[in-house]
């Protein structure tokens, strides 16, 4: 989410022109094209988030219903949906820096609903895992393109604004995915299955292909968006317009990309390595939070779907307005804002979702996750940021498909990690707690660690592109 120290400053809400390197002048797109267009990548948003949520609600039904295992369940939930993503996540990444945007948006977004469909239908816990496999070919489609269009629709000034309305999709998502699919949990828990020609559908798997309908309306709103110019940055290199075939396949395997994060290793290393060790943990407890609470403090999916809605709301709204704030007042002090930013959010994090497992009751467990997410709000605007800021505009979707490929793979491996850690570690399995507690202990100072090597390095780049011009 791309912005810079000094683009945190009070917004001008009449800019329309930004100069871009070289000197030139770029006309920005009209506010009502641009916030149409962020509106529908909001929706969208909205309904990733939703459907992982209320699939996460699904989990101890889904361990029953196909008798599962925990890691077994924790390869579904994660690793299953991220096998896909390992072939095709560069090259629409690529889509994103050459294609119009919206269609590779409107492609991922139907893909999610008809793979998440899919899942309503399956007969065997085989047929489920395919379903799922498919499932990062929409959603790795989903965050460059999405980060792309919104960083060409928005002049500076601006576009922390925007970053932090695509917030938005990810707060709703969370917050009625547990509201409603604990509700539709408790309307379906005593259905019996129906039974059309040889499927066999069980009362919840009707939940999943309800949810996956929305995704075909989302895709055609995605048409009515207006592609936005490209705004190319002229320190980078770009590919000779006469370059033969081979040399234009093997942009779309992410090695031009690849060479321009070795280059600046120092900033992107360190980024790299701290989100792909708090995704681990965070996806995982996302994931793992309703067995927990069922399985440790005998509450219902009813139950934690009303509180943990209420709960996440009121920390995704402060977490947003303390991340703005926070990052507003750092800027106004260091160059790297947004890093330093991050560091500290990762701190409290990493506290909070050490202590959450060892809570004597199911309410204050909730309440210190959401405590701790709340600062996982706040620190994910300028986390994004820094990436974004400091990416080559040439490449920009492929930057951010590896760095967001950190995110997706481990925070994918989180949930299979951590039933790993429970099946073979814990063994009990009414101590899940336990799971959380070990991988949190262990993983989230080191990425507190590693987020904290980045900011020098980050500083120095900001005060190289500044002197550029940039």
């Amino acid at each position: 989410m791309a912005v810079a120290a000094a683009s945190i400053a009070p917004i001008d809400e009449q800019a329309s022109e930004s100069a871009v390197p070289g000197g030139e002048e770029r006309t920005w797109p009209g506010s009502a094209s641009a916030y149409w267009a962020l509106t529908v990548i909001v929706l969208a948003t909205f309904l990733t988030f939703f459907d992982q949520v209320v699939f996460g609600m699904l989990a101890e039904r889904i361990k029953t219903d196909f008798g599962l295992t925990d890691s077994q369940l924790g390869f579904l939930a994660g690793p299953a949906s991220i096998i896909c993503y390992l072939f095709v996540g560069i090259p629409l990444a690529r889509l994103a820096d050459i294609w119009p945007r919206k269609y590779v948006l409107a492609g991922g977004v139907t893909v999610i609903g008809f793979v998440t469909m899919l899942g309503g239908i399956a007969q065997t816990f085989t047929q489920f895992v395919g379903s799922r496999v498919f499932l990062a070919a929409g959603g790795s489609a989903h965050a460059p393109s999405s980060y792309s269009l919104i960083a060409d629709m928005f002049p500076p000034k601006k576009i922390t604004r925007a970053f932090a309305i695509l917030q938005f999709g990810f707060i709703g998502g969370s917050t009625l995915g547990p509201l409603v699919g604990g509700q539709l949990i408790a309307l379906t828990a005593h259905w019996a299955p129906t039974d059309l020609g040889p499927l066999r559908i069980l009362g919840w798997q009707w939940i999943l292909v309800w949810i996956g309908m929305p995704g075909f309306l989302i895709a055609l709103l995605f048409l009515t968006v207006r592609e936005p110019q490209r705004l190319v940055r002229h320190d980078t290199a770009q590919i000779p317009e006469d370059a033969s075939l081979g040399r234009r396949i093997l942009t779309f395997t992410g090695l031009d990309a690849v060479k321009a994060i070795r280059a600046n290793r120092k900033v992107y290393y360190p980024l790299f390595l701290g989100l792909a060790l708090s995704a681990l943990e965070s996806f995982g407890l996302a994931f793992w939070r309703v067995p927990f609470l069922i399985r440790t403090y005998g509450w219902t999916e009813a139950q934690i779907g009303a509180v943990t809605s209420v709960t996440v709301l009121v920390s995704s709204l402060l977490g947003l307005l303390l991340g703005g704030t926070f990052v507003e007042w750092l800027a106004r002090r260091h160059k790297d804002a947004n890093v330093r930013a991050a560091f500290v959010c990762f701190a409290v994090v990493t506290v909070c979702s050490i202590l959450a497992p060892l809570m004597p009751s199911g309410l204050l467990s909730i309440l210190v996750m959401s405590f701790g997410a709340m600062f996982g709000i706040a620190g994910a605007v300028p986390q994004n940021a820094a990436i974004q800021r400091v990416a080559p505009h040439a490449m920009r979707g492929q930057v951010t498909a590896i760095y967001l490929f950190m995110f997706t793979f481990f925070g994918a491996m989180g949930s299979f990690v951590i039933g790993l850690v429970a099946q073979y570690v814990v063994v009990d399995p009414a101590k899940l707690w336990l799971a959380l507690e070990i991988t949190a202990a262990v993983l989230l100072p080191l990425a507190t660690l590693c987020i904290y090597r980045a900011i020098r390095p980050y500083r120095e780049e900001i005060e190289r592109l500044e002197a550029l011009g940039m």
